[in-house]
């Protein structure tokens, strides 16, 4: 075991919807659908890092505000294509792509609202 975190979960309240923009932005950055359930969908690139889900309340899920999820890209072209493919599936600018020395030397990133309003990161060191 190397990481820290196992997997993420965000809960959406359309599947639909949220598979078109996390399949077109993760695909763009290297990850791929790995499970596709009644009320969840996970990608990664070896396993299930990253899920989004039907509320299990099922009351209507929320963005949290201050929460963010952010993936590691390689390189810049891969920030840039996971923003541009974020964006042509229904996503929102929340910071174009451009280097971010204020996080540290080299950091480049780029920022997008998801279709439900979850702040998304791509970025890489």
């Amino acid at each position: 075991m190397d990481g820290l975190i196992s997997h993420v979960s965000l809960g959406v309240d359309d599947l639909e919807t949220a598979s078109a923009f996390y399949d077109a932005l993760l695909t763009a950055i290297g990850a791929r659908r790995l499970y596709t359930m009644d009320a969840a969908i996970a990608w990664g690139r070896k396993v299930p890092e990253f899920w989004v889900g039907l509320p299990i309340d099922g009351k209507p899920a929320g963005a949290g505000n201050g929460t963010h999820v952010a993936f590691l890209c390689v390189g810049p072209d891969q920030v840039r294509a996971g923003y541009a493919a974020g964006l042509a599936a229904g996503g929102s600018s929340d910071g174009a792509p451009g280097p971010r020395p204020e996080y540290t030397d080299g950091y480049y990133a780029a920022f997008l609202r998801d279709p439900f309003g979850n702040k998304v990161e791509v970025h890489s060191l």
